[in-house]
């Protein structure tokens, strides 16, 4: 009997390790996954656009394919590469965050560079051509599952780069959890968005109060501004964290500037509010230094890329560059 008791005594307290390690995965995962913020609203604002122009019965069947490959992206080959980089070469963590801080300030001052010179882009004539429906939406998923391999691994080596140091098992559960968690929180919210304008228009046809059918028609309307809205906070989103990755990236490799410039600067414009505004003025002026730093960087990153960079790769894959 008394075996028997002592074995439950040791279940009971396997159990009970067992439920703080859960604990402790999911502190560690919803810190990590917090640190991702910019990106994350990037992908939900950039994802949209490539269900865009197809039938309504398609969106949801192209967005769940975009969310199956944004998990393999992110469990089968991001996760095990993030695992031995941490365990072996931890050293290279800092310069991987800081190319794919690159990426997005260079794709957010792109954007910004194309608003304020319209010119045409060449996928989007490319698109047009395509006159097989189902060819061109095999053609946006593959496009959108490219995009989200480079967000996932930004997404994922931010998640690692904010983990405290623990054992493998614990590391690999964390980001397993931010994974799903992120995936589903982005394509999630991606399907509410596109399906919004077809639940306005259902209610504006269909329901049977006057309200409820100007609720409707005001969603239609509402939507296109919406859409426009996500794509400029997807872009500021892009080039603040962009920046800020540099920023934080040269500060790790012994460059102190501008990283401590900055942190003065907010520090002093925090000590100029309420007290209880201290946090945010902080925040907010940090993020914004960061922002504008990024579309600086991001700028003279465009001709680098345009001209030297994308003819290399276009050459070595046997494509050609795209122009933009």
């Amino acid at each position: 009997m008394s075996g028997l008791l002592a074995l439950l005594d040791d279940v009971a307290a396997i159990a009970k390790v067992a439920a703080t390690s859960v604990d402790d995965v999911a502190a560690a995962a919803a810190k990590a996954g917090s640190k991702t913020a910019g990106v994350i609203i990037d992908d939900a604002a950039v994802t949209p656009k490539y269900v865009q122009g197809f039938a309504p019965a398609r969106e949801l069947p192209i967005i769940w394919k975009i969310a199956r490959g944004s998990l393999f992206n992110k469990l089968v080959i991001l996760l095990p590469i993030a695992m031995l980089l941490s365990n072996f070469a931890p050293w290279l963590i800092t310069p991987l965050l800081m190319l794919g801080g690159s990426y997005l300030c260079f794709e957010g001052a792109e954007k910004v560079f194309h608003v304020l010179f319209p010119h045409g882009d060449k996928h989007v004539a490319e698109d047009m051509s395509v006159k097989d429906p189902g060819h061109l939406e095999e053609q946006k998923v593959k496009g959108a599952i490219k995009t989200d391999f480079i967000l996932s691994a930004e997404i994922m080596t931010i998640s690692l780069a904010a983990i405290e140091v623990s054992n493998v098992y614990m590391e690999a559960a964390t980001l397993a959890v931010v994974a799903i968690f992120i995936t589903l929180a982005v394509y999630g919210s991606v399907a509410l968005i596109v399906k919004m304008d077809d639940v306005g228009l259902h209610l504006a046809q269909n329901a049977r109060f006057g309200a409820t059918q100007s609720f409707g028609r005001g969603l239609v309307k509402f939507m296109p501004v919406l859409m426009r809205a996500l794509s400029i906070i997807g872009t500021a989103a892009m080039l603040w964290v962009g920046g800020s990755i540099m920023i934080h990236g040269l500060y790790e490799l012994g460059m102190p500037h501008p990283y401590k410039d900055i942190h003065n600067i907010a520090v002093a414009a925090a000590h100029g509010v309420a007290e209880n505004l201290h946090g945010f003025v902080e925040w907010a002026v940090t993020a914004l230094a960061d922002g504008v730093l990024g579309l600086i960087y991001g700028l003279l990153l465009i001709p680098l890329v345009l001209r030297g960079i994308a003819p290399v790769i276009a050459k070595v894959t046997g494509q050609q560059s795209a122009g933009h």
